[in-house]
């Protein structure tokens, strides 16, 4: 997760200089930068009572691996190292790469599951529900390692990197895509819709990540807001979120939508408290709801999996308390904690580009509630069908959810479809990445 908007007035302060004549040469291994990591973590991580008495820094050849060592392995699998370019571009859509991604489905057939509009796979044409059936020449099953999962050698996300794709179309054609990774802006709506469904109106929405739009003060995301007018001008009677690819993001974005969901009648209630370690409890605060627009829904539909994690689940979490959910999928990943970036607050990691994000708060609902590390159960497994389009009535959870706005309950011939894949997207990420997966 991002920072939370009640932070970023305290990082506006934090500025230093040096002597004009000084040349700072960044050296993002020394020694001195492990030291500001361990100092970093004990003043702001979360689990800071679980941290080694002592780190001897020279004994880990990287930041990574002295990361790793010291973090509080039973519940942290979250907090990572990168850059503050790639931290700050990520946070706004700013990607490189060919901007798609993949799942399997029950019979471990590997499908284009979304696609970024402006990205080099969606210049290209590609769509969801196109079957890849070899990569780079090699038949998918060549991919699989000895753990049962895939690693499909895309290489990193540099522009320039070529890779080939053969798909199988949907009408049973065949093509082969050479297709060149390059920097591109990320969109977080993947489609929109309004379903007429026995006299009512439901809106669908498809949502892959919580990213801000550049140069927005509040934070906030403009795709949201015209979504939610699209919506409020259709007059929708209902409405389906689909997070099953979402990953998370910006808090801040996660409350913005938060205050569209919420009705006009409970304004002004607990979203959620964030909750820090115990040399930062002065910084705890509360959040409260502050309506936007005109939807007044008392209830909502989730599409969920395993890959809808963080912000996600910050969303869900929070209305709960006031509005009636049900998900419909898989259960989600389960991350009821949350980050900011820390090179703000240390001089040493600012000037060697370091940007150390460790889990720094958890987040509880008006309930209480944070305890979710195994994420939230579905309330109707059904299970994924990425070779349908968005939108298709043959999309297993679209149709369940439906099904059940329709008829008030999911038939047993979708639920029996239910299967939990042994590999998913998600799985391939760690870190900065795992939060914005594509490839």
């Amino acid at each position: 997760m991002n920072i939370s908007k009640w932070m970023l007035s305290s990082l506006v302060l934090l500025i230093w200089s040096c002597d004009p004549k000084e040349e700072v040469i960044p050296n993002p291994q020394s020694d001195a930068v492990k030291g500001a990591i361990v100092e970093s973590m004990q003043e702001w991580y979360y689990w800071n009572d679980e941290l080694p008495n002592t780190t001897t820094t020279s004994s880990y050849s990287t930041n990574e691996e002295l990361l790793d060592a010291i973090i509080y392995k039973p519940l942290d699998r979250f907090s990572y190292l990168t850059t503050q370019d790639a931290f700050n571009n990520a946070f706004v859509g700013k990607n490189a790469g060919h901007g798609f991604g993949f799942a399997f489905d029950a019979n471990e057939r590997l499908y284009v599951t979304f696609v970024f509009y402006e990205s080099p796979a969606g210049l290209d044409g590609w769509q969801r529900g196109w079957e890849i059936t070899e990569i780079n020449g090699k038949a998918i099953s060549e991919y699989k390692t000895s753990s049962g999962g895939y690693d499909f050698q895309l290489g990193t996300s540099d522009p320039g990197i070529t890779n080939s794709f053969t798909f199988r179309l949907p009408d049973g054609s065949t093509t082969t895509r050479v297709n060149v990774k390059a920097e591109y802006q990320s969109n977080s709506v993947l489609h929109q819709e309004v379903i007429d469904l026995s006299g009512k109106k439901v809106g669908y929405w498809v949502y892959q990540s919580f990213k801000a739009t550049a140069g927005q003060s509040p934070t906030k995301s403009l795709e949201v807001d015209q979504t939610m007018k699209f919506f409020e001008d259709a007059g929708i009677d209902e409405l389906i979120i689909d997070l099953r690819y979402n990953g998370g993001g910006s808090v801040a974005v996660a409350e913005q939508i938060n205050n569209y969901f919420i009705q006009s009648t409970n304004t002004e209630k607990l979203m959620y408290t964030n909750q820090l370690n115990s040399l930062k409890t002065d910084l705890q605060k509360s959040v409260n709801f502050k309506k936007i627009g005109g939807l007044n829904l008392d209830r909502l539909f989730f599409i969920t999996s395993r890959g809808t994690a963080s912000a996600s689940e910050l969303i869900i979490n929070s209305l709960s308390p006031y509005v009636d959910i049900t998900l419909i999928g898989d259960n989600t990943y389960g991350k009821p904690v949350g980050s900011f970036p820390l090179s703000s607050y240390n001089k040493t990691l600012r000037d060697n580009n370091v940007e150390l994000v460790p889990i720094t708060f958890a987040t509880a609902n008006a309930e209480g509630n944070t305890e979710y590390f195994e994420g939230f159960p579905t309330d109707f497994a059904v299970g994924d069908s990425p070779q349908f389009n968005w939108g298709d009535p043959n999309d297993l959870r679209l149709a369940a959810a439906l099904n059940l706005i329709e008829n008030g309950s999911v038939t047993g011939r979708l639920t029996n479809t239910f299967y939990r894949p042994k590999w998913e997207m998600i799985d391939q990420f760690k870190g900065l990445q795992q939060e914005f997966p594509a490839y």
